[in-house]
């Protein structure tokens, strides 16, 4: 009697070992490659229509794929005096907007997924909300992507507009207010991520 119920006892804890060892073996981290990444920010003007692009990106991702996949983690860190619109005067406006001396970064934390659903093997569209901080201001936000699954990368695509205000930023100004520059911005992003 005492065998058996020592055989089950082992049985079902080698069951519930590899049940565990197969999950964690399902977990899967990748790191943003910013030479492979890009990120820019489209705006108009009372002059004409601008763009910055970001040049020092940051971020992770950590999910699982079982049965359907499942974000757990998602991070993306943007330099804020990274963002370059070839233009000195131009980027300076930026900076003194975004008040870079105080607040080095832009970043977005996910909060929780709203929506998973699959367009193909490996692609997926995805509906989040995550925290948006800018300029040390933080807004809880959705935003919408594409998710392309490869073997060893990993590819978020997307745009969301923003409106400057929000993140108590005052569009810039430029030849002693002659230029003004739109409220309303675009943030569109094509993002790679290795795995790690």
């Amino acid at each position: 009697m005492k065998r058996i119920k020592l055989t089950k006892f082992r049985t079902a804890f080698v069951l519930i070992f590899l049940a565990f060892s197969f999950n964690v073996s399902l977990s899967q981290d990748f790191k943003l490659n910013n030479l492979k990444s890009t990120l820019s920010v489209f705006g108009t003007s009372s002059l004409h229509d601008w763009e910055v692009k970001a040049t020092n990106l940051k971020g992770a991702i950590t999910l699982t794929t079982s049965e359907e996949l499942q974000i757990q983690k998602l991070y993306i860190e943007v330099l804020a005096e990274s963002l370059k619109s070839g233009k000195n005067a131009m980027d300076k406006n930026t900076y003194k907007a975004l008040k870079t001396v105080e607040f080095k970064t832009i970043t977005f934390q996910l909060a929780k997924i709203q929506e998973t659903s699959k367009i193909q093997d490996n692609v997926f569209n995805i509906k989040v909300i995550g925290d948006l901080t800018i300029a040390g201001v933080t807004k809880r936000i959705p935003i919408s992507f594409k998710l392309q699954l490869n073997d060893n990368t990993l590819i978020l695509i997307g745009e969301k507009d923003l409106e400057m205000t929000d993140y108590g930023i005052e569009p810039p100004k430029a030849l002693f207010g002659t230029i003004t520059t739109g409220n309303k911005i675009s943030i569109k992003f094509n993002t790679v991520m290795a795995k790690s």
